[in-house]
């Protein structure tokens, strides 16, 4: 068995931090669901915002669900593996279709 410190899992966030980020996940879904049902704004103030929040959501899921700051030593370096992880997966992916799209348009032309 292991031996558990008090602070051993100081890093995770309490039911308030949940609560805070669920609420937040909520209001950044609603805004944009709310722009695209009503046709509120022109298409592309819509994609825009559309955007926007999804990178804010994607800030608020990192920091109140996954816990990444850069406070601590180890939060720093759990930050950076993430990002170097999805840097990793963006590339993939994306070459990936770029590759499947290049080879696409040679056998077609």
């Amino acid at each position: 068995m292991s031996q558990h410190t008090p602070d051993a899992h100081a890093d995770h966030g309490s039911v308030g931090s949940y609560v805070t980020g669920f609420i937040l996940s909520v209001i950044l879904t609603v805004i944009p669901f709310g722009l695209v049902m009503t046709e509120a704004l022109d298409k592309v103030a819509t994609i825009w915002i559309f955007v926007i929040m999804a990178i804010v959501q994607i800030a608020v899921h990192l920091k109140y669900f996954l816990h990444l700051s850069f406070v601590t030593e180890e939060g720093k370096l759990n930050t950076f593996t993430f990002l170097f992880s999805a840097l990793i997966i963006v590339l993939v992916v994306g070459l990936s279709i770029w590759i499947i799209y290049a080879s696409n348009a040679m056998m077609m032309g």
